[in-house]
């Protein structure tokens, strides 16, 4: 008989923290930190659109901006030529393309000179192939200028 009454006690027992915690339920609302200190000129303002139109003359230059972009004859010559700096852009990727076919003409020489030591056909074609695409990617700049002309 005990066993029966415990669930019903249970029960009972959560109803009625339930209902006491509803009954202590407050509603509290909060001003938001911006409202408390809004004036009517931004409030006016936040009803307005939020892009603007502006004329050119209007934008200044302030003092230690960290992105100083300043109009000097480095600047005019980019903007004169475009082609320049495409032309930079390209001679680095260039450049790190040689760097890794200058990586793959090291490990293809050091796999043949393996294979010499010990012998091993399949590690001297490996080499052997290693060592011509480290060629081919090394000098792919010049392999394209021929082509192109």
């Amino acid at each position: 008989m005990r066993e029966k009454k415990l669930p019903q006690l249970m029960s009972s027992l959560e109803r009625r923290w339930q209902t006491l915690a509803k009954s202590r339920e407050t509603k509290i609302e909060l001003t938001a930190y911006n409202d408390l200190f809004e004036t009517d000129q931004s409030r006016e303002e936040a009803g307005l659109s939020k892009v603007r139109d502006i004329s050119i003359s209007e934008i200044d230059e302030f003092p230690d901006h960290p992105f100083k972009v300043l109009m000097d004859e480095d600047m005019e010559q980019l903007v004169d030529d475009p082609i320049t700096v495409v032309n930079n852009l390209s001679d680095f990727i260039f450049g790190l393309i040689r760097a890794v076919g200058m990586i793959l003409l090291g490990f293809g020489i050091v796999q043949i000179g393996l294979s010499l030591k010990s012998h091993d056909p399949s590690q001297r074609a490996n080499g052997f192939l290693t060592l011509a695409g480290g060629v081919v990617i090394t000098f792919a700049k010049e392999i394209l200028t021929l082509i192109a002309g």
